[in-house]
């Protein structure tokens, strides 16, 4: 059943939490949801075989949460306050979080805003470039308003198919523009597990950015940014690194 947080500002974020032990944080990325990414991919139902409960809010902009058309309601504080607030609502003190692709730079914007909320964190599909940073704005705009086709064919493979499904055009615009040069910067001491496809050309340098905070890095051979995350060694990988 879905459920709703409220932030000060009256901003709404849906969620929805199963039950099971010591749940964990689930946070999608761009123009996807929460039921897409973390239940149509199986995380739900895997982390549920082994007891443990999952939290999965629709970020805002994005599925049932609420979606303001300024880029500052998007910078990467508003988004992690936006999951404190989930967890006040759960009253959940501390978490593991698992963050896919621009989920990724959600979750470490959570954990610098609050690092005890934070126990362990899973961080995936992204890398030490932002995407969102190497696109021309104002191409994505064009895009996004009138359909004008951009030189960076990404812009369009990203945000083509959420507007021909009927997305909200501003939000999406909105999220770009707040989100676009968000870090991974994560404070020292929070245990960290990267994973990135092998043919995935989004986190490029992330096995070097791993190896220099000195965290956990799982390859997945052969894997694209959209299979990567239905891979039954990234589930694996998170579990036992999660235990």
């Amino acid at each position: 059943m879905t459920r709703f947080a409220r932030r000060l500002d009256g901003i709404r974020i849906a969620f929805e939490a199963t039950p099971g032990e010591r749940p964990v944080l689930f946070v999608h990325g761009f123009a996807s949801t929460a039921a897409v990414t973390w239940g149509g991919s199986g995380w739900v139902r895997a982390f549920a075989e082994v007891g443990r409960g999952a939290i999965t809010p629709d970020l805002r902009g994005h599925g049932q949460s609420d979606k303001p058309h300024r880029a500052a309601d998007y910078a990467p504080r508003q988004l992690a306050a936006d999951l404190v607030a989930v967890l006040d609502t759960l009253e959940l003190e501390r978490v593991d979080v698992i963050g896919y692709s621009m989920g990724s730079r959600v979750v470490a914007a959570l954990a610098r805003l609050a690092p005890e909320r934070v126990r362990r964190l899973v961080l995936g599909g992204a890398g030490p470039v932002e995407l969102f940073e190497t696109w021309d704005l104002d191409e994505v705009n064009r895009f996004v308003v009138s359909g004008a086709l951009p030189a960076d064919p990404t812009i369009a493979g990203v945000l083509g198919p959420s507007i021909a499904a009927g997305a909200d055009r501003q939000a999406l615009l909105a999220c770009v523009q707040g989100v676009a040069g968000c870090t991974l910067d994560v404070p020292a001491g929070i245990p960290q597990l990267f994973v990135a496809g092998g043919a995935d050309s989004i986190p490029a340098g992330v096995a070097a950015l791993a190896a220099e905070r000195g965290a956990q890095y799982l390859e997945l051979p052969g894997c694209t940014h959209l299979n990567a995350l239905s891979a039954r060694a990234f589930k694996q990988a998170a579990l036992e690194f999660l235990v």
